[in-house]
């Protein structure tokens, strides 16, 4: 015969998901302004002409000794006094950057180091101008399990000493900065909601840089063919970043659980302002719902959307319990979109 059965041990109950907000925020842009009448005088160009095509007025130029990581120590550090926190207490720092000060150490070692935080994992992340957004998607994810508890991610760019300033086409656009924001655990209602990430390697061509890796490294000949400067088919970029970020939006605010009415602000990635608006008309959004900040900084690809951020905040558009959605887009070709509920 058998005996009475021991009832079932009740299932455990999930453990609550530990949500990843932003603590605090720093930026930091050289002084030197470069307007659009300073580049009349270095290439066939004038302010309107700039303007009407970009957007662009004004945009910061490191100087000849500023690398990425002196940047990106500046906005890092002002990230952790607004974070109320010391560099010893960051578990890991990512680097966003498609400008490293070398291809190795990691820019992200660099940043340690001079930080002081000797407890903290350090590495770069290289997806173009889509580079922060998917730091900040990484950051939030180590956090959630449990890997880390304050993540640094700085985006910081010189791209000045990347482009040939005889080329139109990509001069104008390009600014330097920095931006970096500390991520913890939410206290309150705020933190990271959902994440999209996506790439298509096969448009990759669309801009690259193609001299300076291990499949053409630097020579005499990749110098006299100017291979060692950026090349962008601009108009396929802008198709590319019309059908994909929309989408990416979209995708994000569903994983949300959220309606797109429900988005306080979108925070892009500051390519040109007419990409924002052709996105914005692709949505049937105003474009005042997306922040824009490239008429004086210009494109400062992984640095972007933390300026943009700390731009936002500062002024007042963004306050606690705000539904946020950061967007980008970059050369891979990547994109990524975040939600968040912006509060600590």
């Amino acid at each position: 015969m058998h005996g009475p059965q021991p009832a079932p041990t009740p299932a455990a109950a999930p453990a609550a998901v530990c949500r990843a907000a932003i603590r605090g925020l720093g930026v930091y842009v050289p002084p030197r302004v470069l307007t659009n009448d300073d580049l009349s005088r270095m290439v066939d160009t004038s302010d309107a002409w700039i303007v009407e095509r970009t957007g662009i007025r004004t945009r910061h130029i490191a100087s000849p000794d500023q690398a990425a990581s002196d940047l990106g120590v500046a906005a890092a550090r002002a990230a952790l006094v607004d974070a109320g926190l010391e560099a010893g207490e960051l578990d890991l720092i990512i680097c966003a950057t498609t400008t490293p000060d070398m291809l190795f150490p990691a820019t992200a070692c660099l940043i340690q180091d001079r930080l002081g935080a000797r407890r903290a994992g350090a590495f770069d992340l290289l997806a173009a101008c889509s580079s922060f957004v998917y730091g900040v998607i990484a950051a939030a994810q180590a956090i959630e399990a449990g890997v880390a508890r304050h993540v640094m991610v700085v985006g910081a760019e010189v791209l000045s000493k990347l482009v040939d300033w005889t080329d139109r086409s990509l001069c104008v656009l390009v600014g330097d900065g920095a931006g970096a924001a500390v991520l913890g655990p939410a206290e309150g209602g705020g933190g990271v909601r959902a994440a999209v990430v996506g790439a298509d390697g096969g448009a990759g061509d669309m801009l690259k840089l193609p001299g300076g890796g291990s499949r053409m490294p630097y020579s005499d000949e990749v110098l006299r063919q100017g291979l060692h400067y950026p090349r962008m088919d601009g108009r396929t970029l802008f198709r590319l970043a019309v059908r994909v970020v929309p989408d990416a939006i979209a995708e994000v605010v569903r994983r949300a659980e959220w309606s797109l009415d429900q988005v306080r602000w979108i925070v892009p990635h500051q390519a040109n302002q007419r990409i924002l608006e052709a996105v914005a008309r692709q949505m049937g959004l105003p474009v005042e719902r997306f922040v824009s900040t490239i008429e004086h900084y210009g494109n400062t690809s992984s640095a972007s959307v933390p300026i943009s951020l700390w731009e936002a905040r500062g002024d007042g558009r963004i306050a606690d319990g705000d539904r946020l959605v950061l967007a980008a887009f970059g050369g891979g070709f990547t994109w990524a979109a975040c939600a968040l509920t912006w509060g600590r």
